[in-house]
């Protein structure tokens, strides 16, 4: 018994320090070095960016695609052609999950310097296009993140939509960012705890973390009006 309780003391520290300086993987998202190389006609470029784990495709973000899509609607509405290309923070194998939960802990430190990174790269090929980066929940402290660490020279071109961002996340405050909170009904955004707690409790019962209020429609006049009022006064 002495040594298999040794055994297990020893596989943790093992893993916490393999947590703590194990090698950072990140995705390498191919599709913005394609966009710089083949430029497209499109006057408008989405960066998509989902909650979680931040890796889930567009089509299967029941979520937050149709957000996307009614911005995109919304700019067709007004002329303007665009594309939406997903920006994916954590790969999705043992290595990716561990890079992606030290990127919470450390306020997405790695990802976001390296999609700022893209977006400057964008810019110095592309001036002429404007930048949207959207993400919800985890993904809207990222794209904050994010847009704190594009230059200033770029920042102009680039509006941030950032949907329930949680409440432990540093607030940016800045006319090229809109924060959603569903008017304050969104319970993880604003930091309310009994309603957190008791989702806590629900959580072995249910497939998803489901806090009250972290629900976002475009049919709802908290999401659509003032998306389309933060973006009307941008591109119109």
């Amino acid at each position: 018994m002495k040594k298999i309780r040794q055994f297990f003391f020893v596989l943790i520290i093992l893993g916490g320090l393999f947590f703590l300086f194990g090698p950072e993987v990140l995705p390498e998202n191919f599709q913005f070095q394609e966009l710089v190389n083949s430029p497209s006609q499109t006057e408008v470029i989405i960066i998509f960016n989902s909650g979680g784990w931040g890796n889930t495709p567009i089509e299967q973000a029941e979520d937050f695609e149709p957000i996307i899509e009614g911005i995109q609607g919304t700019l067709s509405d007004w002329g303007y052609n665009s594309i939406v290309i997903p920006y994916t923070r954590t790969k999705d194998d043992l290595f990716g999950r561990i890079t992606g939960t030290k990127e919470v802990f450390n306020s997405f430190r790695n990802s976001s310097a390296d999609l700022a990174d893209k977006i400057e790269a964008i810019n110095k090929k592309l001036p002429d296009k404007k930048i949207i980066i959207a993400g919800l929940s985890s993904g809207a402290s990222f794209v904050t993140e994010t847009y704190e660490k594009v230059s200033e020279e770029v920042k102009d071109s680039v509006y941030t939509i950032a949907v329930g961002t949680p409440f432990w996340t540093e607030s940016f405050q800045s006319a090229n960012i809109l924060q959603l909170n569903n008017n304050g009904k969104d319970t993880l955004a604003e930091g309310e705890a009994k309603p957190l707690f008791a989702s806590l409790i629900k959580l072995p019962f249910s497939k998803t973390f489901r806090a009250p209020g972290h629900n976002y429609s475009w049919n709802s006049p908290e999401v659509s009006s003032q998306i389309i009022t933060f973006l009307e006064k941008r591109f119109r």
